[in-house]
C-alpha cells in the first residue's frame, strides 16, 4: 500500500532536499543517535548529515549504516561529513566537505556527479571561488556562534547571510545557532535551507522540534 505522506516528503526532498538538513551530534551514543535520527525524520527533517570527529573510521561507518538503515525509504539523503571514503563505504548520497578537507574537484571525481557534494564556507574570498568549484551546494558557516562549534572563524550574521545568498548562484545552507528564535530572520535572507544540530538533537523530543521547525518554515515561505 503507497504511503501518500512518504511520497509527498520523497517528492518535495527531490525539489529541496536541504530545507531542514539534521547535523547529528557525534557525542551521542550510538542508540542515542538512531532514536534522534528516527523522530528527527518522523518530525520532518528534508536531509541528515552524520558527523564524527573522534577519528575512529570503524566507528564513523557503524554509525553512518545505523543512519542509513533508519533512512531507507523516506527520501530523506544521507550526507556523510569530511570523510569521502566512509561515504563511498555505505554509499551514501553525499559527502560535506570543510576547508581543510579533500579538495572537491578530487572529491568529485571520486564520488562521481550523481552524488551531492558540499563545501563549508568560512569567509568572503571562499565564498567567491565557491562559484567555480563541482559542488552542489555551500554550508556557510557560522551565522551565529554556536556552543558546538568553537573554531568558527567568522560570525555572518543576519546582513552577512543575505548577502552571501545574494551574490551565489548555488543554493545555501546555513548553520550556526539557529533555532526558532531566530529563524525567521533567517529564513527572509531567502537561503536554501538551515542546518541544526542542538536545536533538534538536544530537544526533549526531536520529532516535535523538527515539526515545530518545519511548520514555522512553511508559515514564512
Amino acid at each position: 500500500m503507497k504511503n501518500p505522506i512518504l511520497e509527498n516528503r520523497v517528492s518535495e526532498n527531490k525539489h529541496n532536499p536541504y530545507r531542514l538538513y539534521l547535523v547529528t551530534d557525534d557525542q551521542q551514543n550510538i542508540e542515542t543517535l538512531k532514536r534522534v535520527v528516527a523522530e528527527a525524520v518522523a518530525g520532518g527533517v528534508t536531509m541528515v548529515q552524520v558527523r564524527e570527529k573522534q577519528g575512529d573510521v570503524r566507528v564513523f561507518i557503524e554509525r553512518v549504516l545505523a543512519v542509513k538503515a533508519i533512512l531507507q525509504g523516506t527520501g530523506v539523503p544521507l550526507i556523510v561529513n569530511d570523510r569521502v571514503d566512509v561515504a563511498l563505504a555505505v554509499n551514501a548520497d553525499g559527502v560535506h566537505l570543510g576547508q581543510s578537507d579533500m579538495p572537491v574537484e578530487i572529491a568529485r571525481l571520486l564520488i562521481g556527479e550523481d552524488k551531492l557534494l558540499g563545501l563549508s564556507i568560512e569567509n568572503q574570498q571562499q565564498l567567491t571561488e565557491a562559484a567555480s568549484l563541482p559542488v552542489d551546494y555551500l554550508g556557510l558557516s557560522a551565522i551565529f556562534a554556536t556552543p558546538t562549534k568553537t573554531n568558527i572563524k567568522k560570525q555572518w550574521g543576519i546582513e552577512g547571510l543575505t548577502d552571501a545568498v545574494a551574490q551565489s548562484a548555488l543554493p545555501i545552507v546555513a548553520i550556526g545557532g539557529i533555532n526558532a528564535e531566530n529563524l525567521d530572520a533567517v529564513m527572509a535572507s531567502h537561503v536554501a535551507g538551515v542546518a541544526l544540530v542542538s536545536a533538534i538533537c538536544h530537544a526533549p523530543s526531536p520529532r516535535q522540534a523538527a515539526m515545530n521547525l518545519r511548520c514555522q518554515m512553511e508559515k514564512l515561505l
